[in-house]
């Protein structure tokens, strides 16, 4: 049985060596093109890596107040305050820690001190922002001492700062430090559900298309490698000894074409970690194949061209005589309109539904049926294009009187598969992009401000009136409010509560969608928004004390303000999202009592929601109150910060599909004009024109082309749309990038025209002649 594996692939190596030029040109663009599969492959597979490595570091600098029983802050422990506000679409942490002098305190990672009153640790972009942007150095005060390690960070962009303050500087909502590390991130880069969708939509855009790549430098030289197969059966070879010589071939070509793969990946991953992707940058450390990605790419693209290479090499060892005579393969299998009958079904039902406006999003089922809908149908777009281009050839050859559409008919009628190797590719290729298209419009639909108005919420008790004052001529301040909740004796008891909104009727107007009518200065009036149902605590008649504070020289005095809700009301319509939602009366600062203001409550802000104006604001009223707690309504900044990490991903991965569908035509059209040199040679001699001869090469290309590529886009404006209607956001039909998608249709329909024409050739080869 050695002897035998040894007498194989020796021959299996003469083979290499002696095949000549072609052959080796032919085991050159297997090699090269297996290794751009595998550094695809290797990419994808480094994703969950590079985002594990994101979320177990900001898992490990977590701070963690004393755990256990109730614990009161002291003047001996160490006491953390986190604030994050949005830098763009960027969120921008600074910790402020105050630890008593003397006394050890635990550490995060990054750091090997803790900062004391008056220094601050930043993370190296930070440092250049605060070059960039000086106005961030109010939210920073101190003096900049060290920088944050790459153990204490995410990733090499990101916003960070530990701030060192003494315990007697922080609010008394700073907690007491038990220490760093939790056992999970507090913001995940891509939660669980993102995260299941990207790799949905990832699986669709690069790996079905890249498993389609493989196969198709798998096959390269098939017809050849198939001529010699045979031949080697007909000189006594046994059909196994046949397996193997091909398997040395097809295996020598993977196992190069992957390592040279996975060396490429490594040196892209040097070179990208530190350019990144808008909103993801890593470490090099932490994109670096693991042993098990490495072990899958070297095991699995070899695996993948044996079992590809091994169907064509078992026809020839089992009918060798056909082979070698040139017989035709039979007619293409139809059992691929099984895979294609049902996924359109589920696509289409759902675009039904709606049409109809029925909302199917919510059910459990859709988590289900979606992906199978968009997988059923991809599979067999692929599978029914033979029988349907053999079909379609058919009939065009039976009516046409054109000779070049005769002769491209009848070799698509005969050898549908030579041409579908070809464009299977880039049929794929438009059928993921709609549908990663639709991940991208509801995702920017998630992210586009909705309202022309930015609100921003301080909570009353961290600021002081000189601060108050101070920050409404902050620049990019339109207007101010103040809203608050009516008193109660006991945290939990029954009374009916309402909420006031201290304001005048130009700061009312501001901070709604429409100038309320009728709003009379110096009044109260009881509101109700229009968009609101009415608040039942809220009864007309009824007495609600608000408590009211004043800070003098002899301490602080409290009052109560007592409101008796009016009968008649006020209409206004507060914007989405605004504090004023579910406001229930006006009080105008003029009733109040001279020097009081509210005892608690939110100090309103509002700008322009343009992300200049948003930038400059936060800086702003950051700057004048460092450790205040600053809500900027609607914006979730680590929600926004996940969709930039998910478009990267998807823009990457629609960048890796471009790349395969147009490395897989490319590969494959050069390795079809190496095939088809006898039968061009063939009507050279017979005396058929250049035109002609180009024309039907055209053609070929094209028809299967257009069937594929018309089907794609069918296809995959349904599964968008069946995305986006059981993703339960407003936008369901995406009339917007149906101009991007034909255009694209178009433009790859003309390089495959270009890339046909070289093809044909006037030259006669003798050699293909005898052989043809």
């Amino acid at each position: 049985m050695s002897s035998r594996l040894g007498i194989t692939f020796l021959i299996g190596l003469r083979l290499l060596r002696g095949t000549g030029r072609a052959g080796k040109v032919r085991f050159l663009l297997m090699s090269l093109g297996c290794a751009l599969g595998v550094a695809c492959l290797a990419a994808v597979l480094t994703i969950p890596a590079i985002l594990s490595a994101h979320d177990s570091r900001a898992a490990a600098r977590e701070p963690q107040p004393v755990s256990g029983v109730l614990h009161a802050r002291s003047t001996e422990d160490t006491v953390f305050l986190i604030r994050q506000d949005p830098y763009g679409a960027q969120p921008f942490t600074r910790v402020f820690l105050g630890h008593p002098a003397g006394r050890p305190s635990p550490l995060p990672p990054g750091i090997d001190h803790l900062p004391e009153p008056g220094e601050v640790l930043v993370s190296p972009r930070l440092r250049e922002a605060l070059t960039e942007r000086p106005g961030l150095a109010g939210l920073v005060p101190g003096r900049i001492t060290g920088t944050i390690g790459p153990d204490g960070l995410t990733g090499p962009n990101e916003l960070y700062a530990y701030i060192g303050r003494s315990p007697g500087q922080l609010p008394d909502s700073a907690r007491p430090l038990g220490g760093f590390g939790s056992a999970w991130a507090p913001t995940p880069a891509v939660d669980s559900s993102a995260l299941d969708i990207l790799r949905f939509t990832l699986t669709c855009v690069v790996l079905l298309p890249l498993a389609v790549f493989l196969s198709v430098c798998a096959r390269l030289s098939a017809e050849a490698r198939a001529r010699r197969l045979a031949a080697l059966r007909l000189l006594g070879l046994g059909v196994k000894g046949t397996l193997r010589v091909n398997a040395v071939e097809t295996v020598a070509a993977a196992v190069i074409g992957a390592v040279l793969g996975v060396a490429a990946y490594a040196l892209a991953n040097e070179a990208l970690a530190r350019i990144g992707l808008p909103g993801l940058q890593w470490y090099p450390p932490d994109g670096r194949p693991t042993a098990a990605v490495l072990a899958f790419c070297l095991l699995a693209c070899p695996l993948l061209t044996w079992l590809v290479g091994r169907s064509r090499a078992r026809e020839a060892a089992l009918r060798p005589l056909q082979v070698r005579r040139g017989a035709q393969p039979g007619p293409p299998k139809k059992y691929g309109m099984l895979l294609l009958l049902p996924g359109l079904g589920v696509l289409c039902g759902y675009c039904a539904l709606g049409a109809l406006g029925r909302d199917p999003s919510g059910g459990p089922a859709n988590a289900v049926l979606v992906p199978v809908g968009v997988l059923l149908t991809g599979a067999g777009l692929v599978l029914a294009l033979a029988p349907t281009t053999a079909w379609l050839a058919r009939r065009l050859a039976g009516s046409t009187h054109s000779l070049p559409l005769a002769l491209a008919m009848r070799r698509n009628e005969v050898e549908p598969g030579s041409s579908l190797r070809v464009v299977t590719g880039l049929v794929l290729l438009v059928y993921a992009a709609s549908l990663a298209q639709g991940v991208l419009v509801e995702l920017a639909h998630i992210s586009r401000p909705a309202s022309p108005t930015q609100e921003y919420a301080l909570p009353l008790s961290d600021l002081d009136d000189v601060q108050r004052a101070r920050m409404r001529q902050v620049e990019g301040v339109r207007a101010q409010a103040v809203t608050m909740d009516s008193w109660m004796a006991e945290v939990d008891s029954t009374t009916p509560r309402i909420t006031a909104v201290v304001a005048d009727c130009a700061q009312l107007a501001a901070f709604t969608a429409v100038p309320p009518r009728g709003c009379v200065d110096g009044r109260i009036q009881r509101l109700t928004d229009s968009d609101v149902a009415d608040d039942l605590n809220a009864q007309p008649g009824r007495i609600y004390p608000f408590l009211l504070r004043a800070d003098g020289e002899q301490g602080t005095r409290t009052q109560k303000f007592r409101v008796t809700l009016p009968p008649d009301h006020l209409v206004i319509r507060a914007r989405q999202p605004s504090a004023l939602v579910g406001a229930d009366v006006r009080i105008p600062p003029s009733a109040l009592p001279p020097g009081m203001r509210p005892a608690a409550g939110r100090f309103l802000l509002m700008s322009s929601s343009a992300p200049e104006t948003v930038r400059t604001t936060l800086d702003g009223l950051g700057a004048l109150a460092p450790t205040a707690e600053i809500e900027a309504l609607g914006i979730n900044v680590e929600g926004l910060q996940q969709i930039a990490v998910i478009k990267s991903l998807l823009g990457a991965g629609m960048v890796l599909g471009l790349v395969i569908g147009v490395a897989a035509f490319a590969v494959s059209a050069a390795d079809r004009a190496m095939e088809r040199r006898g039968r061009l040679a063939m009507l050279n001699l017979l005396g058929a024109r250049p035109l002609t001869v180009r024309a039907a090469q055209c053609i070929q290309v094209l028809l299967p082309l257009t069937v594929g590529l018309v089907g794609a886009l069918v296809a995959g404006r349904l599964a968008e749309s069946s995305y986006l209607i059981t993703g339960g956001g407003t936008v369901h039909w995406d009339g917007d990038g149906l101009p991007i998608l034909a255009i694209s249709t178009t433009g790859i329909l003309l390089t495959a025209t270009l890339a046909s024409l070289p093809l044909a050739r006037r030259h006669v080869d003798l050699e293909h002649i005898r052989r043809d």
